[in-house]
Parts: structure tokens; C-alpha cells; sequence
């Protein structure tokens, strides 16, 4: 039996283009590359950690279609994505990026950017120690 001949990596670019067709959200949420591991997708949808169009998923079989969005923290940010595409398989980065939208609220502000003293570089004395103690806590009443 021989197979039709396919282009060069088409396998790696299948995407689901039914609208119908609706894929686990671990499954989706592993395959965009959210996750490492599928396992940890799963415990982060059984802590209830994941939402999907503003209610909690309770179980890690949740079908999730094209046009859902997801709310989810990953680190210390709040990960917000529409679903554009359901992926055929975990693929290459590129191509996990292409199956949905980021609508995340920009990373919070930098220390520099909230007004905060810098790290000095090299020996600190004593006047720039008491300088940098004032100007955190104020002066002392």
C-alpha cells in the first residue's frame, strides 16, 4: 500500500478547519506550547486555574473550539488568548503561535519605570546608603 504523496511538511501545518471540530484543552493548551507536559495542563485545569469563556473548566477534557477565549496565569502573568485554530499536533513553535491571539493586558511596570532607586554598581558609602534609606521609608520625624 503506498501513500499519496503529500508536500513537505504538510503534516506539520494541519489545522482543523472545521468549525465543528473541537480538540481537549489540555490537548490545546499542550500543543500551543503553554505547557511542557500535558500532565501539567491537566493539573492546572483540575486546580481550576484555567477558564474558558469566563467559567472555570473542571476537567481537562473540556472541548474547546475556534473562537473561545482562555484565561490562565503562567508564571507571575495572566495569559488571555482567543483560539484561532485547532492544531493537528504539537508542532513547532511558529506554528503554535499561529493557532491563536494574545489579548494579555501588558507585564506590569519595571522597578525603573515606578520610580524606584537603581542598583548602584560598585562600593556603596555611607552618605549614599543613608540617601537611598531616606528616600525609600522619608525622613525620620
Amino acid at each position: 500500500m503506498t501513500r499519496p504523496e503529500a508536500e513537505p511538511g504538510a503534516a506539520a501545518t494541519a489545522i482543523a478547519a472545521d468549525p465543528s471540530a473541537s480538540l481537549r484543552l489540555d490537548k490545546w493548551l499542550w500543543f500551543a506550547r503553554f505547557f511542557k507536559t500535558r500532565n501539567l495542563a491537566a493539573a492546572q485545569i483540575a486546580g481550576g486555574h484555567v477558564r474558558v469563556n469566563g467559567t472555570r473548566a473542571a476537567k481537562p477534557a473540556h472541548a474547546v473550539r475556534a473562537g473561545d477565549t482562555l484565561t490562565f496565569a503562567q508564571g507571575r502573568a495572566i495569559r488571555v488568548v482567543r483560539i484561532v485554530a485547532l492544531p493537528a499536533r504539537r508542532g513547532p513553535a511558529p506554528a503554535a503561535r499561529a493557532c491563536y491571539v494574545d489579548l494579555s493586558p501588558p507585564p506590569p511596570a519595571s522597578a525603573a519605570e515606578l520610580g524606584r532607586p537603581q542598583p548602584v554598581s560598585g562600593r556603596v558609602d555611607r552618605k549614599e546608603r543613608r540617601a537611598a534609606r531616606l528616600s525609600r521609608h522619608g525622613p525620620l520625624d
